[in-house]
């Protein structure tokens, strides 16, 4: 009874600090734990599920399994169950593994003293199923929620590797399913962003997500030109054909139809040579021409499989052993402070570059004071820098075999290192702040983000031209855009009439831009453009926000007290009330909200929830999260449990897909949200 008293509060406690995390990655955008942290508190919290199943609850974070339908692809059925795989972290788990394998067999009343293993490279790319029926291709579907997948078959038939047609020597085989992995080679990926530098246009996070993104296209012409590969490394069933009775077997036939079998596929006796392959394995992966995040271990023979079987998601006969988060060691030269445009200041450490999680780190977020703290980290330390495929790299800790004699530990200035004005961090707060709200640096932030795409979109305004304008004493805050002449521009580097002249008829333009964007550029606390569009549609005007009160706006659905109290401290606070009193005189958000709007869309989205991530062709973020709103659906700022689709642009987030793969959330690229949108029309 102590355990499960003990195993409930751990429980409780796993929870929360799972969804704080999610809250401080996702939401807050301050990451307080790594990914490999994260994982491990999962990796607990399914154990202690595992042993205490009375403590499951619906609402746990390890509850949701598989993933969701794209409603653009047709759903197909499997033949049988398209699992996923259980993993493991280290080699003690691994030897938890071998000897349950073999406690199970003991007890099936088998010998566990012959049983081979098969070792396979985990293959970072997408899971597929390929039917052929008389010895023609006729379906391939994705994994879906491991019963029903989609169905993808024009794209796949794309892939040069894959067999459109089994050749004569599959003889009497007249049923075939194939699994294995769509994949982009590392040279196929470099290749792609290279010709999307060529276009101009962003360049893709990694070949993993390239690969998905690239299957799931609606039109098979992308899928082609995005050169594609393929992996084979699973016989989901045959009718007809040879007996089969190891795994081994079953990939040598699949070789003898033309289906890529990878060559660095063995077979081993026993634990140890297991583990010195993983080991040789995970010392090469950078020679690969793909990549991998793991091994796969399985049993190879096939009756041993039947024994086994499976548990309602992962077969009990295999295991994947993820490798730990690239990690290298570096000399951090310094620790600065930058400050943002609500005054917050945040340590950053300057690190000499180094290639690390497939890009090359120069820069690594500390936080904040108490995380330099406790990773002891200093001027002149070498350190571990970890990216594991994430977006943001993370400083580990020293080495401090290579810490300097004279080392000292960093202190958190004391004053802000743009104005000179004092960095206060209030009782109970883990962030410092500068309160000069006319600090330099502060300015820069506000004005460039009321001019990015987010808010104003004023092509052209970019942070290194606000800059200019800040030092130059033209621009104090936002509304000192619009009082900029032509002979103020042409005053500054790199201006000529022509862009002086674009660049002023940009700003003019913005001026006719809806409400919900002003009010986004406001940046005030907690309000988005979700919130935004809500706000603006109960103000109405610039005149309206500075009337409203606390009550009205928190009763409108998705906003609640505590957006409701911030807007209104923004606008009773005399100089950001000053600020839109400003914006006002020079003629900014003087029309009506975006809901006057006269066209009525229908609520063909209602009860759907969307994230979005990386960069979309046809619309900026806020226009795609706005044209779902008039839809009926809502938009979050991360996935969760709750989310219907994630919609990945080019260079979308790392942090957001893993999350939404995590959560078995529905992936979809620019072209899917399009022919959504149709629907609805």
């Amino acid at each position: 009874m102590d355990d499960q008293v003990a195993a409930a509060k751990r429980i409780e406690e796993l929870r929360r600090l799972i969804e704080e995390a999610n809250e401080a990655y996702y939401v807050k955008d301050s990451p307080t734990i790594s990914d490999f942290d994260y994982d491990n508190m999962m990796r607990e919290l399914r154990s202690l599920e595992e042993n205490f199943p009375g403590l499951v609850t619906a609402d746990s974070p390890t509850q949701r399994v598989g993933g969701s339908l794209s409603r653009l692809f047709s759903p197909v059925r499997h033949r049988s169950q398209m699992m996923s795989l259980d993993n493991v972290f280290s080699k003690e788990e691994l030897q938890e593994w071998f000897q349950r394998v073999r406690r199970m067999l003991i007890q099936a009343g088998n010998s566990s003293e012959s049983i081979e293993f098969v070792l396979e490279p985990k293959i970072d790319g997408l899971a597929i199923s390929l039917l052929y029926q008389d010895g023609l291709l006729t379906r391939a579907a994705t994994r879906g929620d491991g019963v029903v997948g989609e169905d993808v078959t024009a794209n796949v038939e794309t892939i040069s590797e894959i067999p459109k047609k089994l050749p004569a020597s599959a003889g009497e085989i007249s049923l075939l399913e194939v699994r294995g992995e769509v994949y982009m080679s590392i040279k196929s990926f470099e290749a792609l962003n290279l010709q999307q530098l060529a276009q101009g246009r962003p360049v893709f996070a990694n070949p993993r997500n390239s690969a998905a993104g690239s299957l799931r296209q609606k039109d098979p012409n992308i899928t082609a030109s995005r050169s594609l590969s393929f992996w084979s490394y699973q016989l989901g069933e045959i009718e007809g054909g040879p007996t089969l009775v190891t795994h081994m077997e079953t990939l040598n036939l699949l070789r003898e139809l033309g289906f890529p079998v990878n060559p660095l596929i063995k077979t081993a006796s026993n634990e140890a040579l297991i583990e010195a392959e993983i080991e040789r394995l995970n010392l090469r992966r950078h020679d690969l021409p793909y990549e991998i995040d793991g091994a796969v271990v399985k049993v190879n023979d096939l009756r041993l499989r039947e024994i086994l079987g499976t548990t309602t998601r992962a077969p009990r006969w295999a295991i994947a052993y993820k490798f730990p988060p690239e990690e290298r060691v570096t000399l951090l030269k310094d620790i600065m402070v930058s400050i943002g445009k609500s005054g917050k200041a945040t340590p950053f450490a300057v690190l000499e570059p180094v290639f690390v999680g497939g890009s090359t780190v120069s820069m690594a977020t500390l936080h904040n004071e108490d995380q330099v703290r406790f990773k002891d980290v200093r001027p002149s330390d070498h350190v571990v820098v970890r990216k594991a495929g994430d977006v943001i790299p993370e400083v580990v800790g020293p080495v401090l075999d290579l810490r300097p004699k004279d080392s000292k530990p960093w202190n958190f200035p004391k004053v802000c290192p743009s104005c000179g004005g004092p960095l206060v961090r209030d009782l109970g707060e883990s962030d410092h702040f500068c309160v000069n709200y006319l600090c330099p640096a502060q300015t820069v932030q506000r004005v460039a983000f009321f001019a990015s795409r987010e808010a104003m979109d004023i092509e052209g305004l970019g942070e290194q031209r606000v800059q200019q304008l800040v030092e130059r004493s033209l621009v104090r805050d936002p509304s000192d855009l619009y009082r900029l002449t032509k002979e103020d521009l042409l005053g500054l580097d790199k201006f000529k009439e022509l862009s002086a002249t674009k660049l002023l008829t940009a700003i003019e333009n913005s001026k006719t831009q809806p409400l919900y964007r002003v009010i986004v550029g406001l940046a005030i606390r907690h309000v988005g453009a979700t919130a935004a569009t809500k706000v603006a549609n109960v103000v109405g005007t610039l005149e309206g926000l500075l009337q409203v009160d606390s009550e009205s706006l928190s009763r409108v659905d998705g906003l609640g007290e505590v957006i409701a109290n911030s807007v209104v401290r923004y606008v009773t606070d005399p100089v950001t009330k000053g600020l839109i009193q400003s914006l006002i005189e020079v003629g900014v958000g003087l029309s009506k909200s975006v809901s006057d709007e006269e066209e009525i869309y229908p609520q063909s989205l209602a009860g759907m929830s969307f994230v979005v991530t990386g960069t979309l062709s046809g619309f900026t973020r806020e226009e795609a999260e706005r044209a779902i709103i008039k839809r009926g659906g809502k938009v979050s700022s991360s996935p969760s449990s709750k989310t219907s689709y994630l919609i990945v642009g080019a260079n979308p987030g790392a942090s957001k897909l893993t999350k939404a793969e995590r959560l078995g959330v529905g992936i979809i690229g620019e072209g899917e949200f399009l022919s959504l949108l149709k629907e609805s029309r």
